[in-house]
């Protein structure tokens, strides 16, 4: 080979490195996250062992967040910022240091039993829990990945829960918000995004095969929603046990067995299900969004790819 065609064959080589290596440097890192529900007992039942799990899941996967998916506080919420449960089911529990990341939580049941308000007042005095409304949005996942958008929800006012009713009757407050509001808020915000990847996060199942079953006010004023504007993933507690549950496009993925577990079978759509005490962590990168249940021992004993079809 002559000088002149040496040089250009080292030029073309160099700069086919050069793009490889912009290339690689293009591509998000594959972004982490856990989820569970129903999970604040001061520690009791299994909140501590899945407290351990989680900690040793994110340390090792680099999570970068936690979607709660409510009944954060058993057995009646919390009333205040200064309530001793924050401190014994929450700052006392999750204190490892993988942990210390935003916790994104929604509402369940149990926390009207209490003050929802002071689950949003203490996302002002914490570092990282954040409630910023009963309802909300964290768009490109909180600036952590701009693909992603997640549209957390206050479900209980929208399943029409009279067993709740009758509690906050009884607590001296005869109404809840209303549900109209937050559906129409839900379709504007699922409407407007343009992230490739939706998930939103709700306290009540539309479909489940555990205790409480699916909520048929979600199936007929949510599902139709998710449908429409491509949600990959709706995540929800309320059943305490572990499931993947598909209909249609959308993965319905109950992670409501953060201290605690009961019996549950299989339904429509049910890919799997588990009532054992665990957790869930997701994986979003170029392949798709992973998804992993883990028990309060840290086993994951299961896993699926959520792709867009």
């Amino acid at each position: 080979m002559n000088d002149g065609l040496h040089r250009r064959s080292l030029m073309a080589g160099a700069a086919a490195s050069w793009i490889a290596a912009g290339a690689a440097r293009a591509q998000p890192a594959p972004l982490t996250f856990l989820a569970l529900g129903d999970w604040g007992r001061g520690g009791g039942r299994h909140q501590r062992e899945v407290a351990e799990a989680m900690a040793s899941t994110a340390a090792e996967r680099n999570g970068q967040f936690v979607l709660s998916a409510g009944d954060n506080f058993y057995p009646c919420g919390v009333q205040s910022v200064a309530d001793p449960h924050w401190t014994a089911s929450f700052e006392e529990i999750y204190a490892a240091a993988a942990l210390q990341t935003p916790w994104y939580a929604a509402l369940g049941n149990h926390d009207y039993r209490g003050k929802p308000a002071a689950q949003i007042a203490y996302a002002k005095v914490s570092p990282r829990w954040r409630m910023p409304a009963r309802y909300y949005a964290l768009r490109g996942a909180g600036a952590v990945v701009p693909d992603l958008d997640i549209f957390v929800l206050d479900t209980t006012p929208i399943t029409g829960d009279f067993g709740e009713a009758l509690m906050r009757l009884s607590q001296g407050r005869v109404s809840a918000p209303d549900a109209a509001p937050q559906v129409a808020w839900l379709e504007r915000e699922l409407a407007a995004s343009e992230a490739r990847w939706k998930i939103v996060v709700g306290h009540h199942p539309i479909r489940s095969g555990g205790h409480h079953g699916g909520s048929p006010a979600l199936a007929a004023q949510v599902e139709p929603l998710l449908e429409r504007y491509g949600v990959q993933a709706y995540i929800c507690g309320h059943d305490h046990a572990l499931q993947h549950i598909q209909v249609g496009a959308t993965h319905h993925v109950c992670s409501g067995a953060g201290s605690s577990a009961g019996h549950v079978e299989a339904v429509e759509g049910t890919r799997f299900a588990l009532g054992l005490p665990g957790f869930t962590s997701f994986t979003l990168d170029r392949g798709g969004l992973a998804l992993r249940f883990h028990t309060a021992g840290g086993d994951v004993v299961y896993e699926a790819a959520l792709r867009q079809t």
